[in-house]
């Protein structure tokens, strides 16, 4: 099992961003462990749909940011936020449906999808703020 270590490879110099990555990725461990570890159902889902909430509150936290800042990339963000979450509540819906418990294969996933993105769209967006805020 892998664990995501939060370092300053995922700050975006930006205090209150990477507080929210932050917990970002303590839910994603969360539920990393739950899988490896085998726990029910029930909680594994609860675990997937807490990370899936505090994802879009972040998202919602990071728009308003772009808006307030006029963030020129802002709607090609707010479209990798949204086939992000359209990624995440259809492997939640999965579940759901009463299909396979949560895989490893899954959690890789999980783990691409949230690094990809601050790696990517979220240190442009930090670099930016930097200079503006």
């Amino acid at each position: 099992m892998k664990e995501l270590v939060w370092d300053m490879t995922l700050s975006v110099d930006v205090p209150e961003i990477d507080e929210d990555h932050r917990r970002l990725v303590d839910l994603f461990n969360l539920l990393n462990h739950a899988v490896a570890e085998g726990e029910s159902r029930d909680y594994t889902e609860a675990l997937l749909d807490e990370l899936i909430a505090c994802t879009i509150w972040h998202f919602k936290h990071e728009e308003r940011l772009m808006l307030k800042y006029g963030y020129k990339g802002l709607a090609e963000h707010q479209s990798e936020h949204a086939g992000l979450i359209d990624s995440a509540m259809a492997l939640q819906q999965k579940f759901l449906s009463g299909g396979s418990p949560a895989s490893s294969e899954d959690i890789e996933f999980l783990e691409h999808w949230l690094t990809g993105h601050i790696y990517g769209a979220d240190m442009d967006l930090g670099a930016y703020l930097g200079e503006v805020m």
